[in-house]
């Protein structure tokens, strides 16, 4: 088989926003797909909550679009964030042509409110929305002879020269070679970057490959400080870092303390509703006042046979580690969640590299500003795949007359030291967590970085001296996303949204973007 494959368009992900774009693109060009594991495998999939959408008669645009600029502390792009919210209803009617069916009552949505929405505005399936949507999207591209769907492939870097990008050189998992996907638009849509911590809610897909991949390419990367903690992952040492949806404090769940004491009414008026900024703090600050390990979600004084039917995954999951949600409060803890910067783009998901696309968690929109708003986040998958699609329908596709070098790996070896990546990988996340977590300080920063530099200057070496694994391109984007993260932080002298900073506690009324490029 020949190890060079040419297409129209190079899907990088194949999460919510990588399929979506994939059925939208025209059927008339060529389209790869390229998972790094199992289609399915992703964020996009294990989302439970839902998708935010103006579809009660009582709501408005406005109120989305101000819930959404308070939420991320006016740090978002206002014409970006009504762009999305403005597509929004149309979004839910895509996702419903797709085979994707929300729960409703009376035929009408069964919508719900989370953290930082003054509206009933959620829409969701149930409480596996992110998985009804992933399978439809991928039965809609499974009808389409045009896209071709590759699993197990893994993205090592993109192909760029003179700003201008050419495609991607791809690890085959199975093959162990490294192949050539040329095209003539690339979209990246490998997700976030929460695997840089030790605790997350994500899966393990979640190194943060786009965005390192971007940086190297000399992509602006924006606003990487922004790392959203979901304040409730179940605490249990088989749980994998379980979420526990927002939806479930929507719905009325308090946050207790071991003694049954409630604690949010010290924090914010608006209690467990509160953005999940503050939800997050508020935990991590009890559990070092009080030294817990964890502190509890009460939702035992529903109704169980409602739990059970509102709320099917999560009782299924927890009565397999034998928790029962309708008699017993829900032992949790903060965890990376979300990456809220990332490859910096318009509206129509271009990046500052020429034919270089990102849509996702990936990109970098301005919608979410210093915090996302609950349930924006597969929105913006779903409308900006949109117009990421429609921009690449009505551009015409030049030819480009760059010849891609075959990969060169003549003077590599194949590493017999494979406990090396596994201790860097452990300790950039311990790191992150100890120095880079919820609440920081400049000197914790500063020490982080040292670190992080250290660890990426290993990783180049090793890198240069042996055969790529998936391993090791994820280590390698692990450490120069980190390393993009800390440097962000640093960079921000205040605190604001998700970025808490002893030394700068107070925001201030500059409403700057960070903005970093490869030197």
């Amino acid at each position: 088989m020949s190890n060079d494959y040419q297409f129209d368009v190079l899907i990088i992900g194949s999460g919510a926003a990588g399929l979506m774009s994939a059925i939208q693109l025209s059927d008339n060009l060529s389209i790869a797909v390229i998972a790094k594991d199992k289609i399915l495998e992703g964020s996009s999939y294990y989302a439970q909550g839902g998708i935010s959408a103006v579809l009660d008669p009582e709501d408005n645009f406005e109120s989305h679009i101000t819930d959404t600029m308070n939420t991320g502390f006016h740090l978002g792009n206002e014409a970006s964030i009504r762009f999305m919210v403005e597509k929004a209803p149309q979004a839910i009617i895509d996702l419903e042509k797709t085979g994707v069916k929300f729960s409703n009552t009376d035929n009408k949505y069964d919508l719900t409110t989370e953290g930082g929405h003054s509206s009933n505005r959620v829409a969701h399936v149930a409480d596996k929305t992110g998985q009804s949507i992933q399978v439809n999207l991928l039965a809609h591209v499974q009808k389409h002879n045009n896209i071709k769907l590759f699993e197990e492939y893994v993205a090592v870097d993109l192909i760029v020269t003179d700003k201008r990008c050419h495609g991607t050189y791809v690890l085959d998992k199975n093959s162990k070679e490294i192949l050539t996907f040329s095209s003539k638009k690339t979209i990246l849509a490998t997700g976030g970057a929460s695997k840089s911590y030790l605790y997350t809610s994500n899966p393990d897909t979640s190194t943060g490959d786009g965005i390192a991949m971007a940086y190297r390419a000399g992509c602006k990367i924006a606003n990487m400080e922004f790392t959203q903690f979901h304040p409730t992952c179940l605490f249990h040492p088989h749980a994998k870092s379980f979420l526990i949806s927002e939806t479930l404090r929507g719905e009325g769940a308090k946050l207790i303390l071991p003694d049954g004491q409630e604690f949010m009414h010290k924090y914010d008026e608006r209690l467990e509703l509160a953005p999940r900024d503050i939800v997050a703090r508020a935990i991590d600050n009890e559990m070092k006042i009080h030294g817990f390990d964890c502190v509890y979600l009460d939702f035992s004084f529903k109704d169980a046979e409602w739990i059970k039917s509102r709320f099917p995954t999560i009782t299924q999951r927890c009565k397999e580690l034998g928790i029962d949600i309708s008699k017993e409060a829900l032992p949790v803890v903060p965890a990376a969640h979300y990456t809220c910067g990332g490859v910096d783009t318009n509206i129509d998901a271009q990046s500052n590299i020429k034919n270089l696309y990102a849509v996702g968690e990936v990109a970098h929109t301005g919608v979410h500003g210093a915090n996302r708003m609950a349930s924006n986040s597969l929105l913006e998958c779903i409308v900006f795949a949109k117009s990421c699609a429609q921009h690449i329908n009505e551009n015409i596709l030049e030819n480009s007359s760059y010849v891609i070098p075959k990969w060169d790996d003549s003077r590599v070896a194949p590493s017999k030291e494979k406990v090396v990546i596994a201790h860097l990988w452990h300790e950039i996340r311990l790191i992150m967590w100890n120095f880079v977590g919820i609440v920081r300080s400049n000197n914790r920063l500063k020490s982080a970085y040292l670190k992080i530099q250290q660890i990426n200057k290993e990783v180049d070496e090793y890198y240069q001296v042996y055969t790529v694994t998936e391993d090791l391109i994820e280590l390698r984007n692990l450490a120069q996303t980190s390393k993009i993260i800390v440097e962000s932080a640093l960079s921000r002298k205040e605190s604001r949204g998700l970025h808490f900073n002893q030394d700068f506690p107070n925001q201030l009324n500059e409403t700057e973007n960070t903005v970093l490029t490869k030197a």
